[in-house]
């Protein structure tokens, strides 16, 4: 066999990025609704490998200290789990969320505070006896971990779920 030259071995390469090129651009005619710029494509990717049963999904990206400088987290489940799970067992979650108190020492341990004693020092959170009731509750339903002693933060895999929660609560906020 002889030896293939550069020059075909090039024309061959063209042929197979140019029939790569043809089979995606076959691939985007057939669905319509995709665009370089999808609002959906989450949504549509996740209908295509949850059947026809439905499901939920939710998923986030956002800048972090830690994590190359990006947190990036998805979750999803089917609609036969979420409808037969029992949902009173997820109350002390989101109860843990309904105080207004609560939701601002959230916004700030994610932003930039972390201690009780910065807590305490601005307005509207009331005694480090309180904030302590507040900050117990959120820790008991994981909302919140402590960094070091005193040093509290919303815990990685429970920043999107918050975000996703606030949204949804509140629509475009």
């Amino acid at each position: 066999m002889a030896e293939r030259t550069t020059e075909q071995r090039i024309a061959d390469l063209e042929a197979r990025v140019a029939a790569l090129e043809e089979g995606a651009a076959a691939e985007r005619a057939e669905d319509p609704e995709e665009t370089v710029d999808d609002t959906f494509a989450v949504l549509r990717e996740f209908k295509r490998s949850a059947g026809e049963g439905g499901g939920v999904v939710y998923a986030g990206s956002l800048p972090s200290e830690g994590n190359d400088g990006t947190l990036d987290w998805q979750y999803g489940l089917p609609l036969e789990r979420i409808d037969g799970a029992d949902w009173s067992r997820l109350a002390p979650s989101i109860d843990a969320l309904g105080n207004p108190v609560r939701l601002s020492i959230l916004h700030q341990l994610w932003n930039s505070t972390s201690t009780v004693a910065e807590l305490a020092d601005l307005p509207g959170f009331g005694t480090t006896g309180q904030i302590y009731h507040h900050i117990n509750q959120l820790m008991s339903a994981g909302w919140l971990t402590t960094t070091r002693r005193g040093h509290y933060t919303v815990p990685p895999e429970r920043v999107v779920p918050l975000l996703v929660i606030l949204t949804a609560a509140g629509g475009p906020l």
